[in-house]
């Protein structure tokens, strides 16, 4: 415990605000050490190209107890790299049993990010690889893009923008122009003039011409008839061809004369001879337009039986023996 809590003042001292201590609120024993490592350049942070947090979880014992620990967040670094630093870091475990070793962890990762300070991966705008020579940018998200790539990408969607812009009405034109990278959501604060002056990527000025090889013939081909099955299928619209399309309904009821309805001119005014469907003053409630006249007349017959059925009700009360107020309901 007391090897545990020196070497934990000691990261404290030495790496200050680059260092996150847990402990446990009860016993106070550190149950997490975690710092972010970078490769050693000289104090030149614009050439730290990759990084990666260690997390080291010492156990009850320690140091005569191995600590566990973690990897996360790598930037830059490739699998058969993290697998690299991971393999260096179990073996110094072994080997330093019964003493302090989470400084020699730190440094055994950051020894491996320095041999290794070139990010791994693809270039989002050309899809080719880092080689050495190359000259790429790193974002502050520790994405990376050659100069080059990034150079041709800014000036077509700067130019594509200004094609847009002069578009727009005088109104409701801005000046403010946020260019972002591919797969990125941060803008690019970087000019354009030095990016020029970038070379191309190793691989891709060694990349071979393009050729049509029977394999793509193929494919094309293949793809032809695919796209034709789906036009056929309705799969497909085609613009060209739909924009004079128009829906039109036929009403194909037959009047009284015989004649279509839809054979009948809107300026011409109704024949004389058709029958006028009687109306109710004012069109009727909302919900009673639309019904049938032999509803309406159902429904006016019932009306007046409930009408003639109240009045003779009432004269049966209004009779003999009915002037009196009942007992049971007051009047």
């Amino acid at each position: 415990m007391e090897i545990l809590l020196d070497e934990v003042e000691s990261l404290e001292a030495i790496l200050m605000e680059d260092v996150s201590i847990i402990r446990n609120q009860e016993s106070g024993f550190p149950e997490l050490i975690e710092t972010t490592v970078f490769p050693t350049v000289g104090g030149d942070v614009d050439r730290q190209y990759v990084c990666v947090t260690l997390q080291v979880m010492p156990q009850l014992g320690y140091p005569d107890v191995k600590p566990q620990f973690k990897l996360r967040n790598p930037r830059g670094l490739s699998d058969s790299s993290i697998n690299a630093i991971e393999e260096a870091m179990r073996k110094k475990l072994e080997e330093c049993i019964g003493q302090a070793v989470v400084f020699d962890l730190i440094e055994i990762v950051r020894e491996h990010l320095t041999d290794s300070n070139l990010p791994s991966g693809q270039c989002v705008v050309c899809l080719y690889g880092f080689q050495e020579g190359d000259e790429f940018t790193k974002t502050v998200c520790y994405h990376y893009l050659h100069s080059y790539c990034l150079a041709r990408h800014l000036n077509a969607s700067r130019r594509n923008y200004q094609e847009e812009y002069d578009k727009l009405p005088g109104g409701r034109r801005s000046k403010q122009s946020h260019i972002r990278p591919p797969v990125l959501f941060v803008s690019i604060s970087d000019e354009v003039e030095p990016l020029d002056c970038a070379q191309p990527p190793v691989e891709l000025e060694n990349a071979p011409n393009f050729q049509l090889t029977e394999e793509i013939r193929d494919l094309q081909a293949k793809m032809a008839d695919l796209f034709l099955r789906q036009k056929i299928r309705g799969g497909i619209i085609d613009v060209d061809a739909d924009e004079g399309n128009v829906i039109s309904i036929d009403n194909d009821e037959d009047t009284p004369d015989g004649q279509k309805a839809s054979d009948t001119s809107p300026d011409e005014p109704p024949p004389e001879n058709l029958p006028q469907t009687p109306t109710r003053r004012g069109g009727g409630y909302p919900h009673q337009r639309g019904i049938t006249r032999s509803s309406q007349q159902r429904t006016h017959h019932a009306g007046n039986h409930n009408h003639s059925y109240r009045r003779n009700h009432r004269n049966r009360r209004s009779g003999p023996g009915r002037d009196q107020p009942c007992g049971s309901h007051p009047r």
